[in-house]
């Protein structure tokens, strides 16, 4: 009689062992941080750029503006290329696509091909997250979730406040194309690990194969033109209308009607298509849509603070690039320190409590930096940061793994996808918001002070009168020193009026943050993960 034969053994005997999970998440982490970091290394640059380039303030936007529309266009996509040709094969090409266009944009010299090879980069970019965040999802069980999270977001996180430090360095101690060369080395680095270490479970390929059969035979080639014509024509407003003065310029209020049109059209097609390209009935799950929505304005807030800081030390207290990136690093070594305690202590406490302490933490930070002024040290601003640091960690990981933890295995590429291009959106609208609010606080307060500043005012002319002394002691004739007088005057008035504007929206991006502690309610973790249980669940494969 034959031995009786283990189904298990049988069905495991030709498969390769099990790679470890940390290898499998340092190969992937490689490309995210790496995408991130280029989304702000760039803006450090811009002077650099312009002269070399010979390109104006309004042309050189385009090198970041590119980059961040061509991100944003292909993240809700790699969920659609993953079923058509492998998460693991996805992630390599967009690897190799953002290496290459790194090289590529380090030789342009000229504007048309660095904003060309821009976009190319922020097409391989932008297809490094959701593939990543899918592939950790996948990699580890679902007790250790909140770990898996908790890389992801520190690479998502921490490249953004990494990136103008980075960038700083470089092009004060070398040349602006080294911003993009440093690339190379260490993506070619991130491949071949890749190559070597990530493999796709048996199961998701499955439904993969399953998936791709049905989508290959009812492409919905619709569905991607309106959502990258949306896409598109949305980041472009975004990003340009501040600047164009938005609904003044007939670009910006048209793309906002296409934007519209587009994406309205492309919700009722993708809810009626037989294969849509994109998963958005996802959303009919209130604890993926809370998650989702809620950290979409975490970014909002985290991208605009990003922004607005250095502008801050930068041009009100004098910083230079360097030492505004440094100052900024507590804020990013805090998160490298707590962001994985959150992730062990996912299990334990409740992403309610997680989440809502985040909140109280990133409101309390901007109410401290809403204290800033001329006289505030290094230290006072290193506290604030380090308080909004904590906040920031407390929020990424329960609200990544919370809002994904209810989606099927098979469809966690998809909502990935719709994970990070919500995130992205909602950076964009931040710092649109805040950048704009800036600017018109700026231009208000500069004309109430200016009414104070009136000759024979009794605080006016002392410093006046001082100011004129000072510049006829330093050889200037009466008239110039008068003149020069009056312009100390004024930039002091300008500079004061920066202050109190920069204090006004850092004190309402805290007020607005505390608006969302009610969608808290809805981050639920299911029942097997509180529990810790490490099973996974059944995966269909047919649609």
């Amino acid at each position: 009689m034959l031995p009786a034969q283990n189904p298990i053994t049988n069905a495991t005997a030709g498969a390769p062992p099990p790679v470890n999970k940390w290898l499998v998440t340092v190969s992937v982490t490689f490309g995210t941080l790496m995408g991130t970091i280029d989304a702000s290394i760039v803006n450090v640059a811009v002077p650099h750029l312009r002269g070399a380039l010979g390109a104006t303030v309004e042309e050189i936007t385009w090198v970041t503006t590119g980059f961040v529309i061509a991100n944003v266009v292909v993240m809700p996509l790699t969920a659609f290329l993953g079923h058509l040709f492998g998460q693991k094969r996805v992630y390599m090409t967009a690897l190799l696509v953002f290496i290459l266009s790194s090289a590529l944009c380090g030789l342009a010299r000229s504007l048309t091909t660095l904003v060309a090879f821009r976009f190319l980069q922020g097409l391989g970019a932008g297809a490094l997250q959701p593939t990543e965040q899918a592939i950790l999802r996948q990699t580890f069980p679902p007790k250790e979730q909140g770990m898996a999270m908790a890389v992801f977001g520190m690479a998502v996180i921490i490249g953004p406040a990494v990136g103008p430090t980075l960038g700083g360095y470089i092009v004060d101690n070398y040349s602006w194309p080294w911003i993009f060369f440093i690339n190379v080395p260490v993506g070619v680095l991130a491949l071949i690990m890749v190559s070597n270490f990530v493999r796709e479970p048996e199961d998701i390929r499955a439904a993969q194969r399953a998936m791709a059969a049905k989508r290959r035979a009812n492409l919905d080639w619709i569905g991607i033109a309106l959502l990258s014509i949306g896409l598109a024509a949305l980041q472009y407003v975004l990003e340009e209308g501040n600047r164009d003065d938005w609904f003044n310029s007939q670009v910006i209020s048209g793309l906002s009607l296409v934007s519209f049109i587009t994406l309205a059209s492309f919700v009722v097609r993708e809810l009626t298509a037989a294969a849509p390209a994109v998963d958005i009935a996802l959303f009919k799950d209130s604890v993926f849509t809370s998650g989702t929505l809620v950290g979409g304005v975490m970014f909002a807030l985290l991208m605009s603070v990003t922004f607005l800081l250095p502008v801050f030390l930068q041009e009100v207290l004098g910083y230079t690039a360097t030492q505004s990136g440094l100052a900024l690093m507590p804020r990013a070594l805090i998160m490298m320190v707590v962001t994985p305690i959150v992730g062990r202590t996912y299990n334990i406490l409740s992403p309610r409590l997680v989440v809502s302490f985040g909140v109280i933490c990133v409101s309390v930070s901007t109410w401290l930096m809403s204290h800033y002024t001329l006289a505030t040290s290094e230290s006072g601003i290193i506290s604030a940061l380090l308080v909004q640091g904590v906040g920031f960690s407390c929020l990424f990981v329960p609200l990544t793994t919370t809002a994904l933890s209810r989606i099927p295995r098979h469809k966690l590429a998809d909502a990935a996808g719709l994970n990070s291009v919500v995130r992205f959106i909602g950076g964009s609208i931040g710092l649109a918001i805040f950048a704009t609010l800036l600017t018109r606080h700026m231009t208000v307060v500069q004309s109430v002070l200016g009414t104070h500043v009136v000759n024979g005012s009794p605080t006016l002319m002392p410093r006046l009168f001082g100011a004129q002394r000072m510049l006829a002691q330093m050889g200037a004739n009466p008239a110039a020193a008068h003149d020069g007088a009056v312009r100390v005057i004024a930039g002091a008035v300008a500079r004061q009026s920066a202050v109190i504007a920069f204090e006004q929206v850092f004190l309402l991006t805290g007020l607005s943050f505390l608006c969302v502690l009610p969608l808290v309610y809805f981050l639920k973790r299911p029942a097997h993960t509180a529990a810790g249980a490490g099973a996974r669940p059944e995966v269909p494969v047919e649609m």
